[in-house]
């Protein structure tokens, strides 16, 4: 699968975001966010439940505005130039936004068609192809698995070629395969040239695919850096001597050994019949 790269003559980070505040009523949601991204990278954001990542995601994708502070993307202000931003991007959310009725295919060119590009069924087809379902492509999406479901969800929103592309969450709720299946995908949208904003629970999801990393915790961002960067704020590993004891598989192999009677299995026989 090779996206194609991603043109934009709008120069700086893809990303940047100073002093964003966010409360709801009593609730201080983002107490003063500041992060920046790369173009063409990823970029990983950490926190817990009720952290602030989707709403930070909201404020940039222009779906919510922001109390105090600046965030603008592709060089665009989300506040005074929102259809600026609007066109740059795509927002994937939570749950896969897929017509389960409709095949993959049909989903596509239903989207390409929204957005009035020419020759929608060319667009769906190399989609398709990028993103290895074009054997599933004419079967209706209710029989795909959660992986298959979540890349075509990812496809979808890669119809117009957006320079940024959101992920709220993006393999919440998959399993183990259909996680790495996801991962593919969004490497994949990188080395095309499209900046990623990945939002995430799982940090060995972070540590698989991040350029950069930053924690949002209680509103504010308490670290942000490379996966190095970050692992040097901890003390040197320590190597420590730890007892090995052997396994049932050690003993099995001591008994019976690997390529027949051994001196090792005769003398645990030998043990074990004198102790009889």
């Amino acid at each position: 699968m090779t996206i194609p790269p991603t043109t934009s003559p709008v120069q700086g980070p893809a990303i940047h975001l100073r002093g964003l505040e966010k409360s709801y009523k009593e609730l201080r949601v983002l107490r003063g966010v500041d992060f920046e991204v790369a173009r063409g990278s990823i970029f990983a954001l950490l926190g817990s439940n009720g952290a602030g990542k989707t709403t930070v995601v909201k404020i940039l994708s222009t779906l919510l505005k922001a109390d105090r502070g600046t965030a603008r993307v592709n060089g665009f202000d989300v506040a005074t130039q929102a259809a600026g931003v609007r066109e740059s991007i795509s927002l994937t959310g939570q749950f896969a936004a897929v017509d389960e009725i409709l095949s993959g295919r049909e989903n596509l060119v239903l989207v390409a068609r929204l957005r009035h590009l020419k020759d929608p069924g060319a667009i769906a087809d190399d989609l398709l192809r990028r993103f290895s379902l074009t054997e599933a492509g004419g079967r209706r999406v209710a029989t795909y698995s959660g992986g298959m479901r979540r890349r075509l969800d990812i496809a979808m929103s890669l119809v117009g070629n957006p320079a940024v592309i959101f992920l709220d969450e993006p393999t919440a709720g998959l399993d183990p395969q259909a996680r790495i299946e996801v991962w593919q995908a969004v490497r994949q949208l990188a080395e095309g040239g499209t900046t990623v904003l990945l939002t995430t629970q799982y940090l060995e999801e972070a540590e698989q695919l991040a350029d950069r990393i930053a924690i949002l915790h209680q509103g504010r961002i308490i670290v942000d850096g490379t996966l190095a960067e970050l692992k040097q704020l901890l003390p040197p590993a320590k190597v420590e001597y730890v007892e090995k004891q052997p396994s049932l598989e050690d003993v099995f192999f001591a008994v019976v050994g690997e390529g027949g009677d051994t001196d090792a299995g005769s003398q645990a026989r030998e043990t074990t019949s004198n102790q009889q």
